[in-house]
């Protein structure tokens, strides 16, 4: 009898070990924080994927492993370069697999949180789908869902995280784009010294104080604060590029009222996100500016009402704009270590 009570006992413990040993992970939650005065996101992107340590750190090992294109070397990470803003610096556009390029240049990836639209011309309406775009176009990472989830299945270190992350060592395509949603949504910009101003821990210098001023009787219609974007899509009087006949949101709309329009960027960090326009023809600021006050095609008929008789800008005021644009860039994003690869994210690793 005390053999069997015994033998009960151990098949217990050994149960209770079992059942421990597959109870759900203990997740460590994360809140999306922006500063008090800022709108709230229109809608939120983490309603039905909660924001956790463990999804994120999953989602930055993904942006940054170059396996998820088809040969290995073009990781989100390589259109998306965090001393950029998270776009791709000094280049029109991106060089994609097999040394193609992209069609449009690349924006910047920060405060998607407050995008209901992504991408120059709305294509996409959720951040959870948008990686599948560069995932599978021919010109940039050129691989198929199957073929990348085949590759992550092949890396115990991915089975662990996904476990972590989702409760499952299954590595499926929904686990997989939740995770990169919940870091390329983390990634908010939002500590420039235009900031720290409206903070009150920093002051203008004058000739940005002036700046401001030209900035808000010039620029902030479209460019609204604090967000620097009001996210709508304009034509801004560029003139169609022939090569690449881009007319913008017209090519999702099928409506002819939207031809030549494009999303209105961000101008956080804009001396960080060099060139300029959809199609990244304008080098400097200096070369955009001009373009307002005397380069905007005002025959378009689709050229939005606030441009038509262009933007006056002087060469004085120039000068201050420019300096009050500085402002907004974020150093402290761009050098976060939180969103920064570490050395084994930049190789290629194997199965572990």
């Amino acid at each position: 009898m005390k053999i069997k009570i015994t033998i009960a006992l151990l098949l217990v413990v050994l149960g209770g070990t079992s059942f421990l040993s597959d109870a759900p992970p203990k997740l460590h939650y994360l809140k999306l924080t922006f500063p008090k005065d800022w709108p709230k996101p229109p809608k939120d992107i983490f309603a039905t994927n909660p924001l956790t340590e463990e999804g994120f750190e999953l989602g930055k090992k993904l942006f940054y492993d170059g396996r998820l294109s088809k040969d290995g070397n073009v990781p989100c990470a390589s259109c998306h370069q965090q001393f950029a803003s998270f776009s791709t610096y000094d280049h029109d556009f991106s060089h994609g697999f097999n040394n193609s390029f992209t069609r449009r240049n690349a924006p910047p990836i920060f405060n998607l949180a407050w995008m209901k639209e992504l991408h120059w011309d709305g294509a996409i309406n959720h951040i959870e789908v948008q990686p599948l775009a560069p995932l599978t176009a021919a010109n940039e990472m050129a691989e198929s869902i199957e073929n990348v989830l085949r590759k992550l299945n092949a890396d115990t270190a991915y089975k662990r995280m996904f476990k972590a992350a989702f409760g499952d060592a299954t590595i499926n395509s929904q686990h997989m784009l939740k995770a990169l949603a919940q870091f390329t949504g983390s990634i908010i910009s939002c500590n420039s010294k235009y900031d720290q101003v409206k903070k009150g821990t920093a002051s203008f210098s004058m000739s940005e104080e002036q700046g401001y001023k030209i900035f808000k009787a010039k620029c902030n219609a479209c460019h609204t604060e604090p967000l620097f974007t009001d996210n709508s899509f304009r034509n801004n009087g560029l003139d169609i590029n022939l090569q690449l006949a881009d007319k913008g949101r017209m090519g999702i709309s099928n409506d002819p009222s939207d031809s030549l329009k494009f999303k209105v960027p961000s101008l956080r960090n804009l001396y960080l996100t060099a060139p300029y326009m959809h199609d990244g023809r304008m080098n400097t600021l200096q070369e955009v500016l001009q373009h307002y006050r005397n380069g905007i095609n005002a025959t378009q008929p689709t050229l939005d009402s606030l441009l038509k008789n262009r933007i006056a800008v002087s060469k004085k005021e120039e000068v201050d704009l420019l300096a009050f644009l500085y402002t907004l860039t974020d150093t402290e994003m761009v050098k976060n270590k939180r969103f920064a690869a570490t050395a084994t994210y930049k190789m290629h690793e194997g199965p572990h």
